[in-house]
């Protein structure tokens, strides 16, 4: 495969990172992002200002940070991962959403849905001093302090898994901005419609939701 050099995606990195197989395969790289390309594209993430994951395609961004957009589902990127996963991506629909904010109610222990078969979760915070909030890979599903991984979300960290029944991940609460882009692969076209009918739905609550609570406290008032 030729690694192009206006990516601004470490392609090379990632072609040279190897894949753990236990307990489930994962590869972390420290530096997915191209280093001169990094501080732009943290400083041009776009503004999300509610809890959970937003669809890319319904965000309002830089044409720089579009084109890490294009990366992430193109095909070099596609290909790459599935020669070091040893998986068929062909023609696998991708679903890609962005995280700006996380509550106390996220980082529960969860492995991802069968319908997803790769997860790719990529880092854009520029700093990050809590110890609060760092994604753990775990041996199991009882404690988050039974792990063997754990990944700052420090800006150009990413963590690819292949998706399985053992997969644990969580982390302990964190309250506040914690910045995050996350790559699926999916089994068909029909789990991405399910997948982004439930964000859209989600997102339209949240949207609305707050406006209703508030003209219902000003009935209740009067």
């Amino acid at each position: 495969m030729t690694i192009s050099g206006n990516s601004l995606i470490n392609l090379e990195a990632i072609q040279n990172t190897s894949v753990n197989q236990s307990p489930f395969p994962y590869t972390i790289i420290p530096d997915f992002l191209k280093a001169e390309s990094l501080h732009s594209l943290v400083n041009e993430y776009p503004d999300i200002n509610s809890r959970g994951s937003v669809p890319a395609e319904s965000l309002e961004c830089t044409p720089g940070f579009r084109k890490l957009l294009a990366e992430l589902e193109g095909p070099a990127l596609r290909e790459l991962i599935a020669r070091k996963f040893s998986i068929d991506l062909t023609n696998k629909p991708t679903m890609l959403t962005l995280r700006g904010l996380t509550t106390e109610r996220d980082g529960i222990i969860h492995t991802d849905s069968k319908s997803k078969l790769i997860t790719v979760l990529l880092y854009m915070n520029a700093t990050w001093d809590s110890e609060q909030g760092k994604l753990r890979l775990l041996n199991g599903s009882d404690s988050l302090d039974n792990y063997f991984e754990e990944i700052s979300p420090l800006a150009g960290n990413c963590l690819i898994f292949k998706v399985t029944p053992n997969g644990w991940h969580g982390h302990h609460p964190f309250v506040g901005k914690r910045l995050s882009l996350q790559l699926n692969y999916l089994a068909s076209q029909g789990a991405l419609t399910k997948h982004l009918n439930h964000h859209r739905l989600t997102a339209l609550f949240k949207r609305y939701l707050p406006s209703f609570l508030r003209k219902k406290n000003t009935y209740e008032e009067n």
